[in-house]
């Protein structure tokens, strides 16, 4: 990767000018080698540019996973633009507020969302991805190729919309500079090259998707598209990694969950496990991976690279731990240290920084944080501050809100969001810390914990736990003796009013836990 590129467009039209006959996309729905993603992105781009789009602009994108998908990614970019991926499952009121918010001067669509979307929001045109039943869809099938050149390393990207968890939706900034900076570095640090087969396993609408789709055109290698069934059941992504014979593969740790249990040949079938030799590095991002399963993840897969990869969408990846060959049922596991050409550092209450041991919220500066949120100016200055250990000259830095541990060898180690730092009966209380002590119980698999303002006790804490029906642990799990557990780990005062047990915690469309639900199943 010694070629010097500036946008994604444009490292899409090195690797094709490279090596144009290497395979680029692979979907259920077909294939796409360099040249033909460089000529079909090209397409997208006349007929975007024909359709009015200038510098600037922000187009929507509401699509299953598929090559013409990542063509019309690369073809809104080539046209100056950014694009807004809208998840395809989202309720319409959602999708309409995105659109609106974002101002997209256009909405690119697969047959099912181009009737489902078509007449939300300010959409002047349609343009269609793939076959388009829409009469209004516009086609790009006969359009010349634009080159993929112009723009620079300012330029906006992407704005990706955060789940909306925490109430209403908010539009991430992401330049070229902010994913290049990013994907540059997971090449050079993992030694990802044309050889390797990388999974896209995230929504477009999730961050994660980033490293796949760009890591893998920065280094000449192939990305292999998993659809919503391959990305949700075990069995599915297990076949993919066998028959595609992918390398590189990066989710959120519930998926990693899911795979271990049929490497393991843990599921009713009685079919041998799937050959998964083939991979040789596993990230995951996202949420904390609880170490009993992460125990089990390396004893599968003893000679492949693990990493703890650590970043809000704000700052993309900024803290990195690749997981030892042994770990300690006890500890935690860290976030890690910080990528190279970025700094994070731990604030205490008074901003100043905490020493090794100490606690305090996450700061990340470098290349790879947001421009700010789109049209909110207000709550871009909340996060989005100087760095406080200087004012010499403009310096944006992003505050996290998350709390951390300093650790010896300026590695850290997450605590949880300074959000879920509530109080009860006047103790200050980490939400995470009874979610981790719920988690060392042998039968549960996940928990969540969620606070609820009450006027007696300042907040009433609310727990729920996933146990599968066939466990190994006691022949019956209840909430009972799930709060006994819990009084040898944590003091009374932790323990939550309620602890519901449930097969499987609620999921968000980017496979996080989602505490709304959660919340909202109260009352």
């Amino acid at each position: 990767m010694t070629d010097v590129v500036f946008t994604l467009h444009g490292a899409l039209r090195l690797a094709a000018d490279r090596h144009p006959d290497a395979l680029a996309v692979s979907a259920t729905s077909g294939e796409l080698t360099y040249g033909q993603l460089a000529d079909r992105a090209g397409q997208y781009a006349t007929v975007l540019r024909e359709l009015g789009v200038r510098p600037g602009d922000r187009v929507a994108v509401s699509a299953e996973k598929t090559t013409d998908t990542v063509a019309a990614l690369y073809g809104i970019m080539a046209a100056g633009a950014a694009y807004v991926p809208i998840d395809p499952a989202m309720p319409i009121a959602r999708a309409e507020a995105i659109l609106a918010d974002a101002g997209c001067s256009l909405l690119c669509a697969d047959g099912l969302r181009a009737d489902r979307l078509s007449g939300a929001g300010p959409t002047p045109a349609l343009v269609a991805i793939g076959s388009v039943s829409a009469g209004s869809a516009v086609s790009v099938d006969d359009a010349t190729p634009s080159p993929l050149e112009g723009g620079c390393e300012s330029d906006l990207a992407y704005l990706l919309y955060t789940s909306g968890s925490t109430g209403t939706p908010k539009g991430v900034m992401l330049t070229h500079r902010n994913a290049l900076a990013y994907v540059e570095w997971a090449v050079q640090r993992f030694g990802i090259t044309a050889e390797d087969r990388l999974s896209s396993h995230a929504p477009f609408h999730f961050d994660l998707s980033v490293l796949d789709l760009y890591a893998a055109v920065r280094s000449g290698a192939s990305v292999h598209l998993l659809g919503a069934e391959a990305a949700s059941f075990g069995a599915e992504m297990a076949k993919a990694i066998a028959s595609r014979g992918i390398t590189v593969w990066y989710s959120v740790p519930s998926a990693l969950v899911l795979l271990t249990q049929v490497a393991e040949g843990g599921t009713p079938s009685s079919a041998p496990p799937p050959d998964l030799s083939s991979l040789r590095l596993v990230l995951f991002a996202g949420e904390v991976y609880p170490v009993k399963h992460l125990q089990r993840l390396r004893g599968r897969f003893p000679s492949a690279t693990l990493v703890n990869l650590y970043g809000p969408t704000e700052t993309n990846v900024c803290t990195y731990h690749v997981v030892p060959a042994q770990l300690e049922n006890e500890t935690p596991l860290p976030i890690g240290r910080a990528c190279e050409n970025q700094e994070v550092f731990a604030l205490d209450d008074e901003m100043r920084l905490v020493d090794v041991g100490g606690e305090g919220e996450l700061f990340v500066r470098g290349p790879t944080v947001m421009k700010g949120y789109w049209g909110d100016a207000g709550r871009t200055a909340e996060v989005l501050v100087q760095n406080p250990l200087h004012d010499r000259f403009p310096d944006p830095t992003y505050r996290t809100g998350d709390l951390v541990r300093r650790l010896a060898g300026d590695v850290f180690e997450f605590l949880g969001r300074r959000d879920h730092q509530i109080k009860s009966r006047g103790y200050r209380i980490e939400l995470g810390e009874i979610e981790h002590a719920l988690l060392r119980h042998a039968a549960v698999t996940e928990a969540a914990v969620v606070a609820v303002p009450d006027d007696d006790l300042g907040h009433a804490l609310y727990a729920f736990v996933a146990i599968p029906e066939h466990h190994d642990g006691e022949p019956e799990v209840d909430e009972m003796s799930l709060k006994r557990h819990l009084t040898t780990h944590v003091p009374r005062y932790m323990i939550p009013r309620s602890i519901t047990v449930l097969a499987g915690l609620p999921r968000t469309s980017t496979g996080k836990i989602d505490r709304r639900r959660l919340t909202e199943s109260l009352g």
